[in-house]
């Protein structure tokens, strides 16, 4: 089993997985930097400063405090960008506490009797630091910056959700894909890298520890110890730095960049939500943009929810994704539901070259609405044909929703007020484990995308919104305006795309990869292929 892991799935991706496992080391080795150059300085300023101390302590300790995703999305808002930048600035945040804290703890643990002998030679408060507070603490210091990049490969994987790239990528995809084999080939190379980082560090703390014993071995095997004590995490930098520099300019089949070409004309960059339709529709545009215009695609996919795509496109950080006219409508415009779908998107249409500067291209064509849906075996036993009929069993069921889905106007909120819902227990889950929840009897209600193959494949039986509450879902590109006024051949090939999928079509591509687990790339070329559209 192992061995056919290590040649189809790693043998297969093996340029990508060199890529990122270097975007992780240059994430870890760049925040790590950051919070030594800033860590060590505070930590000296607190042991100087008493009042300081607990002010500085505790601010870093509260920064702890925070969850990882809460940390990227608070930075995400605030810096309204994407990528590495928020990061490194979230993994700085967390390396503070260990540096800082150790740092004081190490000059503190200086002997009295070894300040007062400096002091007695006439040392002045700058040399007592820098010739024996700082070089007796100096074990102590490096066992928290151990601690520090340790923690930082680890949380590394999170940024991913925000676009920064590393392990993480292949982690967020298998989640949102439902697949074992892309989650473990970004989970076991960062466990291992985290191993080699700490095994790195701990051979610099042994080393400076060994220089501090002065043993009688001779000035030669001190200076080789000393010098193999730094070479030891230099060397894992320039690896990281090494594999990511020898891939990011290759084709990757499922990485962020295409085919570098001499043709090529510019570049933009195409992102996607963190769902199985998302990915397809991100393929087919990224697809036919490649095969009709010499423009060259960056992909970001699997990003967050709604908001941070849309942020990002509004803060130039993307130039396009698929959206959908209902989530455009009350989550992005919050507008009241309109049930006539042409008005719809042409009140979107208007919104968004006003106010966001960006044009909503002709929509594909299928209409990917919410469904709340139960076992079929609930629905005959409960006579359930409508969302109503929930309202009078809805205190003995239990709901899972998605996260989106349960703080949106246009999701539980709404919901819950139209049909006079109180479920017994609303559990947020992941859209790539809702079904299979709901099938496994874990959950009895969800909202399912009325596109999902999976509705068919785990016999559910979504219900019928008898009071019209959901708006329409029409899926479409949306462009900033400058990008399409500096490459106007990108409407012409996103065009193409218009009207090509109804529903029943898109239920058998999201099918395609949630349960034959085909890659999303792979579907999308076979059907554009099977039209014709790409060569």
């Amino acid at each position: 089993m192992f061995g056919g892991f290590i040649s189809d799935v790693v043998g297969s991706r093996l340029s990508e997985l060199l890529l990122r496992t270097g975007e992780h080391v240059i994430l870890t080795g760049i925040s790590t930097g950051i919070a030594i150059s800033l860590g060590i300085p505070l930590g000296i300023l607190a042991v100087r400063i008493r009042w300081l101390r607990g002010t500085l302590t505790g601010a870093v300790g509260i920064l702890q405090t925070i969850p990882s995703l809460a940390m990227l999305a608070i930075l995400l808002a605030l810096l309204e960008k994407i990528g590495t930048v928020p990061a490194i600035i979230a993994l700085v945040m967390y390396a503070l506490l260990p540096i800082v804290r150790n740092t004081l703890a190490g000059i503190e643990g200086v002997s009295p009797s070894v300040l007062e002998a400096a002091r007695g030679i006439g040392m002045t408060p700058r040399q007592r630091l820098s010739i024996v507070e700082v070089p007796l603490a100096l074990p102590v210091i490096v066992a928290g910056i151990r601690t520090a990049a340790v923690v930082g490969v680890g949380i590394a994987t999170l940024s991913a959700f925000i676009g920064a790239g590393g392990l993480g990528q292949f982690i967020n995809r298998g989640l949102a894909l439902s697949n074992t084999n892309l989650i473990l080939l970004g989970a076991i190379p960062a466990a291992i890298l985290a191993l080699l980082v700490d095994a790195a560090i701990a051979t610099s703390q042994w080393g400076i520890e060994y220089k501090k014993k002065g043993d009688a071995s001779g000035k030669i095997s001190k200076r080789v110890i000393r010098i193999l004590a730094i070479l030891a995490p230099l060397f894992i930098v320039i690896a990281g730095l090494a594999a990511y520099y020898s891939q990011r300019d290759l084709p990757l089949s499922s990485a962020f960049t295409s085919d570098s070409d001499s043709s090529v004309s510019g570049s933009v960059t195409i992102a996607t939500k963190n769902f199985t339709e998302q990915f397809i529709l991100g393929e087919l545009m990224t697809q036919i943009v490649e095969d009709r215009t010499n423009i060259r695609v960056n992909k970001k996919f699997n990003l967050g929810g709604t908001m941070i795509c849309h942020g990002a496109l509004v803060s130039n950080a993307i130039d396009l994704y698929a959206e959908y006219t209902g989530t455009a409508l009350t989550a992005i415009l919050n507008k009241d539901v309109i049930p006539e779908s042409g008005e719809v998107l042409e009140l979107i249409k208007q919104s968004y070259r006003e106010r966001f500067d960006a044009r909503w291209l002709p929509p594909f064509g299928f209409n990917n609405t919410y469904a709340i849906t139960v076992r079929k075996e609930d629905a005959k036993r409960y006579d359930l044909t409508g969302i109503s009929d929930l309202a009078p069993i809805a205190d003995e069921l239990t709901a899972g929703f998605t996260a989106e889905f349960v703080e949106r106007p246009d999701g539980f909120p709404g919901l819950r007020k139209e049909y006079g819902l109180e479920f017994a227990q609303v559990i947020d889950l992941d859209p790539s484990i809702m079904y299979q929840a709901v099938s496994n009897g874990e959950v009895d209600v969800i909202c399912a995308f009325a596109t999902d193959g999976r509705i068919a494949a785990y016999n559910l039986q979504p219900l019928e919104d008898d009071s019209n509450f959901f708006p329409a879902y029409y899926a479409a590109p949306v462009v900033r305006s400058e990008v399409l006024e500096t490459y106007p051949e990108l409407e012409t090939a996103l065009k193409v795309l218009a009207g090509i999928l109804n529903d029943k079509t898109m239920q058998e591509l999201n099918y395609e990869v949630d349960e034959e687990k085909r890659q999303p790339s792979e579907v999308a070329r076979d059907f554009l292929k099977e039209r014709d559209l790409i060569g």
